[in-house]
């Protein structure tokens, strides 16, 4: 094996270089004063970019952003579980169709797709031009909270759907048919059964739907119409157009910083519901109708 340790030194060095370098730049330039006299660069040490994030207005659009984030999960689980679990009880044929036609969507540019809803609720888009065909008054669907949402339920829905399938897959279908045998109701069997080992794909889900819910800037900035400022978009106006890279990078920190903090958590349910379901059959026999 030792003779193959030479092949990871450029993976190491494209680590490093595009992953670990970017990082501690952005960590330079939130813990410094990138602004001085003349405009030249100064670097001095300050946590002024920490504290001034900390104002009721900046503070009101991480709230904001965590709000729409919660909200866009909580309807990508509503909508992605149903389906998940009616997949993986089809035939594995069918399975893998189903499982292509959900993903075919993400091989679009991520843009495109999201320009493709600025035709569709529209004032002269297609519902509104359906509603004055029927003689309905036309609806103001787009530039709201209702189209930044429904932007981000659209693109994340996948991300949602694909590991509660991988986990529901793996099940045990034996343990339902011992939870029946024992009694247990259908809607028992499903919450102490099923949803319970699926569980570690939901989290795997939330998380890669939430993480990116709170930290996209193009959708609100389309379908939003540039007045819904979520922490992405202001983190990408304090970089472009502001050009106060300090500030930025320190939003950035705090943004990062949270969801580490986040991922850390999730991990560590994973983890629990990983150790509960390698408990063996018996015991989760007797544990079914407690």
């Amino acid at each position: 094996m030792k003779q193959y340790k030479k092949l990871v030194i450029p993976y190491i060095g494209w680590l490093l270089l595009f992953t670990l370098l970017p990082m501690l730049m952005i960590a330079l330039y939130a813990f410094t004063d990138g602004t001085g006299e003349g405009g030249a660069m100064m670097f001095s040490f300050t946590l002024s970019n920490f504290t001034k994030f900390f104002d009721p207005v900046f503070v009101k659009v991480l709230f904001k952003s965590f709000v729409l984030g919660v909200i866009t999960t909580v309807i990508c689980l509503a909508l992605g579980y149903p389906v998940a679990y009616l997949i993986s009880k089809c035939k594995e044929r069918t399975q893998t169709l189903l499982i292509l036609l959900i993903t075919i969507p993400t091989w679009i540019n991520m843009l495109i797709r999201t320009y493709a809803w600025i035709s569709i609720l529209g004032s002269n888009g297609i519902i509104n031009n359906m509603l004055s065909a029927v003689g309905l008054p036309p609806a103001t669907l787009l530039y709201t909270d209702f189209a930044v949402v429904l932007g981000m339920v659209y693109n994340f829905l996948p991300f949602m759907i694909l590991p509660i399938h991988t986990a529901l897959t793996k099940m045990d279908p034996s343990l339902n048919e011992a939870a029946m045998d024992l009694g247990a109701t259908p809607l028992q069997t499903f919450w102490k059964v099923t949803f319970r080992l699926s569980l570690s794909g939901v989290l795997t889900g939330i998380t890669m739907v939430f993480l990116p819910s709170i930290s996209t800037f193009m959708i609100p900035k389309l379908l939003g119409g540039g007045q819904y400022a979520l922490i992405g978009n202001f983190i990408e106006q304090q970089f472009i157009q502001i050009g106060d890279w300090s500030f930025g990078s320190a939003v950035s920190m705090i943004l990062a910083v949270i969801v580490i903090l986040m991922m850390a958590g999730v991990s560590k349910i994973e983890k629990y519901t990983g150790q509960d379901q390698e408990e063996t059959h018996s015991d989760k026999k007797s544990k079914i109708l407690n």
